[in-house]
C-alpha cells in the first residue's frame, strides 16, 4: 500500500510552475532558488540538461564587492546577483530567457533578481 504524503505549498507551486516552463537552447530558463541566507540563479538549457551560467551570493566574486548595504540575504544582494547572472549569460551569447521563480512569490528578493537581470540586459 502506497503512503500518501502531503506536499508543502512551495513544492506544489514549484511543480505547477515547472509544468508550464521549460528552457530551450534559443530561450533558456533563468531559475531562482532562495534560502534564508543566500540567493542562487542559474540559466539552464532543459533540452540538453546543462547549466549555461550561474551566480549566487555564496561565491567569491560576490563577496569581494559586498559592503554594509550589499549583503547576501537582502534585496540589494539579490539585485546584484541578477546583474551578475545577466553579465555571465551575455558572455555565453544568451539575450532572452524565460523566468522560473521556483514556486516563490514574485516579490522581494525573487523580484529583485528579475529586475537586476533586466537591467543587465536580459529579455524575458
Amino acid at each position: 500500500m502506497r503512503k500518501l504524503v502531503k506536499m508543502s505549498g512551495l513544492a506544489r507551486r514549484h511543480r505547477r510552475v515547472r509544468a508550464k516552463i521549460s528552457g530551450t537552447p534559443e530561450r533558456p530558463r533563468l531559475a531562482v532558488h532562495r534560502s534564508l541566507q543566500h540567493i542562487y540563479a542559474q540559466v539552464i538549457d532543459d533540452v540538453a540538461g546543462r547549466t549555461l551560467a550561474a551566480a549566487s551570493t555564496n561565491e567569491p566574486a560576490f563577496r569581494e564587492q559586498a559592503t554594509d548595504k550589499l549583503k547576501a540575504g537582502n534585496v540589494d544582494g539579490a539585485h546584484a546577483v541578477g546583474q551578475l547572472i545577466a553579465q555571465r549569460a551575455k558572455e555565453q551569447g544568451i539575450t532572452t530567457v524565460v523566468y522560473d521563480r521556483g514556486g516563490y512569490p514574485y516579490h522581494g528578493r525573487v523580484k529583485a533578481v528579475a529586475d537586476g537581470a533586466r537591467e543587465g540586459g536580459l529579455i524575458f
